[in-house]
């Protein structure tokens, strides 16, 4: 009888671990997912000051200056007719010269584009057919010229605007 017990035991044991192990609980989350549009561009810091100090005697044209200490880095994610513009706060004065050019791995880069009158409402391409992805520490380069005839210009800061647009 002892051996019978201990038989209904283990068997009674083996019916309640099945029955444990085959129970499941379960639960289902939907989950919702999206990727909006993403522009972002920024610049490294601000170019050195732009001081046209000489020219050549006998020509209007005085030797013009550069700089091509700065850069800018994008990430963008909606498509490749992506282009980047710029514009400044108020136009230079006839006889004045800002031109600018980015580099760009992404796009096409347009090169030194004069930007004197490009404000409000007027802002050139500067760089076009943007791909989607990232462009990092990419080259930004400035060129002001000048003219003898149009005199001297005190100290004057312009602020440029870049826009990563579609």
């Amino acid at each position: 009888m002892k051996k019978s017990i201990a038989i209904l035991s283990v068997m009674m044991l083996t019916a309640v671990a099945f029955q444990s192990a085959s129970a499941q609980a379960t639960a289902t989350q939907n989950v919702t997912l999206s990727v909006s549009a993403v522009y972002k561009i920024s610049t490294s810091g601000n170019p050195s000051p732009l001081t046209i100090t000489t020219g050549t005697a006998g020509t209007d044209n005085l030797t013009q200056v550069t700089d091509n200490t700065t850069t800018y880095s994008i990430t963008q994610n909606v498509g490749n007719t992506i282009k980047i513009t710029a514009e400044m706060n108020s136009a230079l004065s006839s006889g004045y010269t800002l031109e600018m050019s980015l580099g760009s791995s992404k796009g096409t880069s347009v090169g030194y584009v004069d930007i004197s009158n490009a404000t409000s409402g007027s802002a050139v391409n500067v760089v076009t057919g943007i791909a989607k992805g990232a462009d990092a520490a990419q080259s930004i380069g400035y060129r002001f010229s000048a003219t003898a005839s149009a005199g001297t210009l005190s100290s004057t800061t312009k602020t440029v605007t870049l826009t990563l647009t579609n």
